[in-house]
């Protein structure tokens, strides 16, 4: 009966050789020795008889090419030469450890070894036609390699049973009949009888492996992570919520209540300053301040728009034009102060972008009268000279304010938040002022400055009982409705800041003190010179003339400096120091205007050895227009000084008014005193005295010319003259204090020549003015022949 390991595609082999591959359950065969039986082949090819398993197709060229490798071995052996089968050493191991090894490295291995190594090219092809080389080392025998089969890998449902240790094996596989074939070779004959196969339990399968699972680490560390991430991150938006709501709550407030709501500022309206009548001489009217947008102004009407403009508001274009071109530009005032009817004739245009903003407009319906001494207002409403800027904060009263929400084109949010502070208007001021005696001032002043070719001039006129300020005129005077062209030098009040010295109007001084001291009596007689030592130099008198002896009377009517030098050395100097600061010199007045000046009196411990002698007729020390006259409203006033006033009330938060208070009075000498000195003073305008051109027909007029150097500032020396008169009349009632000053005149530089007739004009009118009736006769004192002297 013949045995076949699958399906035969050769000649049977020997039993010597090594029998081909079976089924799955075929039996393992271990090389042996010489001699050793092998597996029966058949020589046909055909399936064996008793039953196996078909092994899958892949291994059937395996199968065949371990048939021709068999058949190779068999006929080796048969030959008497070893076999590729026959390795050494494997004589002496049991067939059964082969076979373990064999089992052993099939399981630690897995598949095949013959399945793992490379194929040679074109072996499967070759050994799958059953043309196989025995001596090819990729045919090797199983039993050299120790790899296992491919069926062994598969399972081993068909056990077989090992091989005795005479070196026979039987194949568990049921074996084929003798008509299949029967292997060629010695050995057939020497084959055991088949024996039954013995099936082992198959091996438990091995357990599925476990898939891939990626250890994703610790879930309760990544949680603890990420709480705490989230809990930084919302304490920093807690942070940020406390900082904005919390803490910089208010600055972000106030940073969109700027955006969106927009403050605006009422002006409130500026008092009226008036003269002691009611008279407006300051007012303030409605007026329109009319601004353009540039940036939104198209480009082809930027021409006719100024063109426009200009004509109606009477500017020049080109100033128009060139305000309309700034693009970049949101807001351009093109004009402020505007009459309301103007501007509305503006807005009738429809131009593009035009608004006017309601303000208001300060005139002053007399022009230049009192312009210096009412000052006038900036741009800004606030005032910059004279009363305006004295009373600026009694006039300007107080703006309003009026906040509103509004958006991004300007227009006002409905039912927003509106606030609205009324504005409280100025209270009007009334001064001291006689409107019509200033005119007649500023005209007579004017005139003779004109005439004489003098440089300036003043004149004030004063109420003797309460020192208010009637007169302030200057010349030339400033036009307070086009202040904007006139020079800066028009600006200042002379009245009050233009110091110089008084020259012989200071002699009352002099005479005050030498008769309150009890050095002197208008009697006392003086041999007077027309000249005098002082010092290193000598000092002429006022004329020319020989020694003659002249009572102190004589020597004020005549003006004569060598007289009154005599009588303030017998004063003194210190006491002739106090005198000049009792009538207020080194003083200011006390006025407040703006620029008051207090002139200048040095200490008498260092007045110089001629200064010594000057100062006493007028010269060394330096005046203001009004500390002078405040001297003779003393003397008028019957030795008592006032402080001058040019205000005279203002009215309150109700538009009542409510008069100033009375200036300071201060008693300089005795009443005897000054009705001495008045007396004095009235010679001087007689026929025999210096001011014959100051006397007024029917009136009794008491004054004093002056005529001294003029000290310029500018050049550092003096230059020209001052020439002045002051004086009171009625002498023997005072009511009115005159003073005329004219600066530096080229015609005639003696004080009664030059400012004598101004003060005559001034008082007369004034006196018609105030209706004060006549004390003397009517009869006008004869003029006497003109006196040559600087003391006059």
């Amino acid at each position: 009966m013949r045995e076949t390991g699958g399906r035969g595609q050769g000649p049977g082999r020997g039993g010597g050789g090594a029998g081909s591959h079976g089924g799955p359950g075929a039996v393992r065969r271990t090389p042996g020795g010489p001699g050793r039986p092998g597996r029966q082949g058949g020589t046909g090819s055909g399936r064996s008889e008793g039953p196996r398993d078909e092994p899958p197709r892949r291994n059937r060229d395996e199968d065949a090419g371990r048939s021709r490798r068999d058949d190779g071995d068999g006929r080796a052996r048969r030959e008497g030469r070893p076999g590729p089968g026959d390795r050494p050493g494997s004589e002496g191991r049991p067939p059964s450890d082969r076979r373990a090894g064999s089992d052993r490295r099939q399981d630690a291995d897995g598949p095949s070894a013959q399945e793992s190594r490379p194929r040679r090219p074109g072996g499967d092809a070759t050994r799958s036609a059953g043309q196989g080389r025995a001596d090819d080392p990729f045919d090797l025998p199983r039993g050299l390699t120790g790899a296992p089969s491919q069926e062994g890998r598969r399972g081993r449902s068909d056990a077989t049973v090992p091989a005795p240790r005479g070196g026979q094996r039987h194949d568990a596989r049921p074996p084929r009949s003798q008509s299949q074939g029967q292997s060629k070779g010695p050995s057939q004959s020497q084959a055991p009888p088949p024996r039954r196969p013995v099936r082992r339990p198959p091996p438990p399968p091995r357990p599925p492996r476990p898939p891939l699972v990626l250890r994703l680490g610790n879930p309760r560390r990544r949680i603890n992570i990420g709480l705490i991430g989230m809990t930084f991150i919302l304490s920093i938006f807690a942070g940020r919520l406390i900082q904005l709501q919390g803490l910089d709550s208010k600055i972000y407030e106030a940073k969109a209540a700027d955006q969106r709501v927009i403050s605006e500022v009422i002006p409130a309206k500026r008092g009226s300053i008036t003269d002691a009548g009611g008279h407006a001489l300051a007012v303030t009217v409605e007026a329109r301040e009319i601004a353009v947008d540039p940036s939104k102004i198209p480009a082809d009407q930027r021409a006719k728009m100024a063109a426009t403009l200009a004509k109606e508001l009477g500017k020049p274009e080109a100033d128009i034009a060139a305000k309309l071109a700034r693009l970049t530009s949101r807001y351009e005032l093109v004009a402020r102060d505007v009459d309301p009817v103007v501007a509305d004739r503006v807005l009738d245009h429809e131009l593009p972008t035009v608004t006017t903003k309601k303000t208001y407009r300060r005139t002053y319906p007399a022009g230049d009268l009192a312009g210096t001494l009412i000052g006038f207002v900036g741009n800004d409403g606030t005032g910059l000279e004279g009363v305006e800027q004295m009373r600026n904060s009694r006039l300007a009263g107080q703006d309003g304010k009026q906040s509103v929400e509004q958006g991004r084109d300007g227009q006002r949010i409905p039912m927003t938040r509106s606030q609205r502070q009324a504005p409280i208007a100025g209270r009007d001021v009334r001064l001291t002022i006689d409107r019509d005696i200033q005119w007649a001032a500023q005209k007579a002043i004017a005139q003779q400055v004109s005439a004489s070719g003098a440089l300036s001039g003043t004149v004030i006129v004063m109420d003797v009982k309460t020192a208010q300020i009637i007169a302030m005129a200057n010349a030339p005077e400033l036009d307070l409705n086009n202040w904007q062209k006139a020079p800066d030098t028009s600006y200042v009040n002379r009245a009050v800041s233009e110091v110089f010295e008084p020259g012989s109007t200071n002699k009352v001084i002099t005479a005050a003190a030498a008769i309150e001291a009890g050095a002197v009596r208008p009697d006392t007689t003086f041999r007077v010179a027309d000249h005098i030592r002082c010092a290193d130099q000598i000092l002429k008198d006022s004329h020319p003339h020989k020694t003659e002896t002249m009572t102190f009377k004589k020597v004020v009517e005549t003006s004569s400096n060598v007289g009154t030098i005599q009588a303030a050395r017998r004063v003194g100097d210190e006491r002739l120091f106090a005198m000049l600061k009792n009538f207020g010199f080194g003083t200011r007045p006390g006025l407040g205007l703006p620029g008051e000046e207090a002139g200048l009196l040095p200490d008498y411990k260092s007045w110089s050895g001629t200064q010594r002698c000057t100062v006493a007729y007028g010269q060394g020390v330096s005046v203001t227009a009004l500390q002078t006259a405040s001297v003779y409203q003393a003397i008028a006033n019957g030795g008592v000084r006032v402080e001058p006033r040019i205000v005279a009330g203002e009215t309150d938060a109700h538009g009542r008014f409510v008069p100033a208070k009375p200036g300071k009075q201060t008693r300089v000498v005795s009443g005897q005193t000054a009705r001495e000195i008045a007396s004095m003073l009235e010679g001087a305008v007689s026929a025999e005295g210096t001011g014959t051109l100051a006397a007024i027909p029917g009136y009794r007029v008491a004054g004093k010319t002056g005529t001294a150097n003029r000290y310029d500032q500018q050049l550092g020396r003096y230059n020209g003259y001052t020439a002045s008169f002051v004086g009171f009349a009625p002498a023997d009632k005072p009511e009115l204090v005159v003073l005329a000053v004219v600066q530096k005149p080229s015609e005639d530089i003696y004080g009664g020549h030059v400012a004598a007739p101004v003060f005559k004009d001034v008082m007369t009118f004034a006196i018609k003015s105030r209706k004060i009736p006549p004390t003397a006769p009517t009869a006008a004192p004869s003029a006497p022949p003109a006196r040559i002297g600087t003391g006059h």
